[in-house]
């Protein structure tokens, strides 16, 4: 694999609970293409990376650390699939914090959605693509 030229080589938000963490972010991750690396569940960490890219977005639980991390945005390859990722999201117990549509206050082919997941962090899905 070559070098990533990635800005972030990995990162994990805390949570307070893991299972019901991975309840809420594995299928959205799959969904986005990502699988599991890091299965230390027991250990309080689970690591998630898609195929053939060098970084990772992690969960973690830890009692003696503070929850969240406020917000995260993930990249979608089209507005299907931020659409996809919305309900998905909301089905596995996240509380909607804006449907997918555009963001012109952003760019003006800035398509996204937010959902908050159930440790309250602020999740967003977007693309740039016209389809």
């Amino acid at each position: 694999m070559a070098e990533s030229r990635a800005l972030i080589d990995h990162f994990a938000i805390y949570v307070k609970d893991i299972k019901k963490a991975r309840e809420f972010y594995e299928p959205l991750l799959t969904l986005l293409g990502a699988e599991v690396k890091h299965d230390f569940e027991e250990h309080g960490y689970v690591g998630y990376e898609r195929p053939g890219y060098a970084n990772q977005f992690g969960f973690a639980h830890d009692p003696s650390k503070p929850v969240g991390m406020s917000h995260i945005a993930f990249k979608a390859d089209n507005r299907e699939l931020v659409q996809e990722f919305y309900e998905l999201a909301v089905k596995n117990g996240g509380q909607d914090n804006g449907k997918p549509g555009i963001r012109e206050h952003y760019a003006p082919d800035y398509y996204a959605a937010f959902i908050f997941d159930p440790d309250g962090n602020n999740v967003e899905i977007a693309t740039r693509s016209q389809i």
